[in-house]
């Protein structure tokens, strides 16, 4: 078996197991599965980051308020502004899926005056109801505190308030536009990848090097042998392929071509075994249609149950 050193003057290569991938393994693009589908699938952790930060920045912001507060003569109290900030992020994080759906429509628009159009309604709905469901928070609170509390309603509360919501609504949009765009390149890479890689029948085998493709067929295998952080897949003309990789994953992928293991570092194709020799240790030897003799374990006599000649070692 050729040792790991070796492994430069053996073609290296890599299985293309993904080729037949079935459609349920696929990833589905964002925003195209619907508001409450879509933010529990997988776009949940962009979810879960905004709420974090949106929970960190209401923290420092009533942290200050309450600090700068005590530095004007005032008692240090970090209810009220924790309060004022805790209902402002609740908003945030209830109205976020307005930003997201938004973002993903309008990056699926090709006409500018339509997403310009879109942005804009979007901002106007998330701050509309970002400052009603805030205001309402914050007076059921006051109110069952035995308290009031006074919005102060005018022009310029609601030019303020707005403008804070024009900076959430930039970052959030910014971030899920790039993540969507990320998102997309990868796609097409893994289509294009795809695309590239030789259609195979369901009973072939590929193994790639790179951009380089080898085919090998499952009744050409004789035995797929662990070599360190490599596996040597080893033909029944002699030629072997030493890739890196783990025999574990390759017993998995190699199951349905009716390679079992019959060593803890070696597989064998069934199909070229034609006699099996026991030993009084419990252990076999496998004589294959090649003429090759391979070791087997004890541990694994139950890959060669089926198996009708088997002659006991005198």
């Amino acid at each position: 078996m050729p040792d790991v050193k070796n492994a430069r003057e053996v073609p290296a290569v890599e299985p293309v197991w993904d080729q037949n991938r079935a459609s349920w393994d696929e990833t589905t693009p964002s925003g195209t599965i619907g508001w409450l589908r879509g933010i529990a699938g997988r776009d949940r952790r962009l979810y879960l980051a905004v709420v974090a930060i949106s929970l960190a920045t209401g923290i420092v912001n009533a942290l200050s308020a309450a600090q700068d507060a005590a530095w004007r003569g005032g008692a240090y109290d970090l209810r009220t502004p924790l309060l004022w900030e805790t209902s402002s992020v609740a908003m945030i994080v209830l109205l976020a899926p307005i930003l997201f759906v938004a973002v993903w429509r309008i990056r699926r628009l090709s006409s500018w005056p339509l997403r310009i159009g879109l942005a804009v309604a979007a901002i106007i709905v998330f701050s509309t109801l970002h400052i009603a469901g805030m205001v309402g928070i914050r007076k059921l609170a006051m109110l069952l505190a035995r308290g009031s509390y006074d919005f102060h309603l005018s022009i310029e509360t609601l030019l303020y308030e707005f403008r804070k919501d024009l900076v959430t609504c930039a970052l959030i949009g910014g971030i899920v536009w790039l993540i969507d765009n990320r998102s997309q390149a990868q796609q097409a890479q893994q289509k294009l990848a795809s695309a590239a890689s030789p259609l195979a029948p369901p009973d072939t085998i590929w193994l790639r090097d790179g951009m380089t493709r080898i085919r090998i067929e499952p009744r050409d295998l004789l035995s797929v042998s662990s070599a360190g952080n490599y596996v040597e897949y080893s033909l029944a003309n002699g030629s072997s392929h030493l890739i890196r990789g783990t025999l574990a994953a390759a017993e998995t992928e190699l199951a349905r071509f009716k390679l079992a293991r019959v060593h803890r570092t070696r597989l064998v194709n069934l199909a070229r075994v034609t006699g099996v020799e026991l030993k009084p240790s419990g252990d076999f030897e496998l004589s294959c249609d090649n003429g090759q003799m391979i070791q087997g374990s004890r541990r694994y006599r139950s890959a060669i149950a089926g198996f009708d000649r088997i002659q006991s070692a005198g």
